[in-house]
């Protein structure tokens, strides 16, 4: 493709409609990756289709950097296949996947200015400088950035750093973007503002894109499939909604949110819980059973002493929920979210009963 015509095709970007062309599918095949006795990678497979955005979450030390970083070529693997497209990858070295990766910390060229740091992929790739010049300010354009362009990265904030670092990876138009924890370094505000430009500039350049995280606050909102990892494995792939209310185990259940643990009696569809039918999802263990309860699931009422089955313990006030500790006659803890205006009725020693609202629950083998 011509200078000429790749401006024009940047036109088209900073227009604000997608170009999903250049987007491929990703495949990830029974990948094994050994670090001495550490199994960082445990016959681990994955798909992404193109042009969508799958988030890897997981806990330190689960194999989600270890996934993205043989996906981009900066590690080799043991056994298994990557495949772009029709593509095998596997043994292609990192410079010729045609891929783009953005860290955590933001590796700008300190004697660049934004508009030289995003146009330098360009240049190794032999563009003319007009054509980079018209590249760059369009990329910088879409971050936002279109009045920084001649700043040098000591004279901006983290957070429009991080910008320029995504545009300068966008800006080689690459077949798949690897976000590797890039908002780790910012402050929450930023965060939360970065996170939705990552996921409106992925919509609208249509690039296929890994990110990987261990904060599910970053996860739930923006991603396509969300991917849980333990121990070098998927534990599950799912969209957001279904990893939260369907979790296919216990790992995803107790790592993806809150949940209370009840014991209960489980027929496999449903669980008898204190005299209470709770539905069940997915695979669900059988008989004497822990049911893994979100808090949002559970609603309090206050009652009078002699109707009580627990006593409130702690009441915390988060802005449009609040949380409430309540312990039960037996000694279990649980906790509900509700509305605030119910929490500020209830204090600490107050006799409450339960109600179980009928959102579908996960029950596993009984903790001994």
């Amino acid at each position: 493709m011509s200078n000429a015509a790749l401006i024009a095709e940047d036109s088209v970007l900073s227009a604000g409609r997608t170009d999903s062309a250049n987007a491929v599918g990703v495949e990830l095949d029974h990948l094994t990756k050994t670090f001495g006795a550490l199994r960082a990678l445990d016959d681990f497979t994955m798909q992404i289709c193109p042009g969508e955005m799958v988030v890897l979450l997981g806990p330190s030390g689960c194999g989600k950097t270890t996934a993205l970083r043989v996906l981009a070529g900066l590690q080799g693997i043991d056994s298994g296949a990557i495949r772009l497209g029709e593509r095998d990858v596997t043994d292609v070295p990192a410079a010729r996947r045609d891929l783009a990766m953005v860290f955590q910390q933001y590796s700008l060229f300190p004697h660049l200015t934004a508009l030289e740091n995003v146009a330098f992929g360009l240049k190794i790739r032999h563009f003319s400088a007009g054509a980079r010049k018209a590249r760059a300010q369009s990329y910088l354009e879409l971050v936002g950035l279109s009045d920084q362009m001649d700043k040098y990265p000591h004279q901006m904030s983290g957070g429009q750093q991080q910008r320029v670092a995504l545009a300068r990876a966008l800006a080689v138009h690459p077949r798949v973007l690897l976000l590797d924890e890039p908002l780790s370094a910012l402050d929450a505000k930023v965060r939360v503002q970065l996170r939705e430009e990552i996921r409106r500039i992925q919509r609208q350049t249509g690039t296929t894109t890994l990110f990987v995280t261990h904060d599910q606050e970053e996860a739930l909102p923006i991603a396509d499939r969300i991917g849980v990892m333990n121990a070098g494995r998927l534990q599950q792939i799912s969209a957001p909604e279904t990893v939260y209310s369907q979790p296919a185990n216990e790992f995803v259940a107790t790592f993806i949110g809150l949940s209370n643990r009840l014991p209960g009696v489980s027929d496999g569809t449903s669980a008898t819980v204190w005299g209470r039918r709770i539905p069940l999802s997915g695979y669900s263990a059988l008989g004497d059973v822990d049911v893994l309860v979100r808090p949002e699931s559970v609603g309090l009422v206050k009652t009078a002493g002699r109707e009580s089955e627990a006593t409130v313990v702690s009441s915390t006030f988060l802005g449009s929920q609040a949380r409430v500790v309540v312990r039960t006659r037996s000694g279990i803890d649980v906790t509900a979210q509700i509305v605030p205006q119910l929490a500020a009725q209830m204090q600490p020693g107050d006799p409450v009963a339960f109600e179980f609202l009928p959102h579908a629950a996960l029950a596993v083998a009984r903790s001994v």
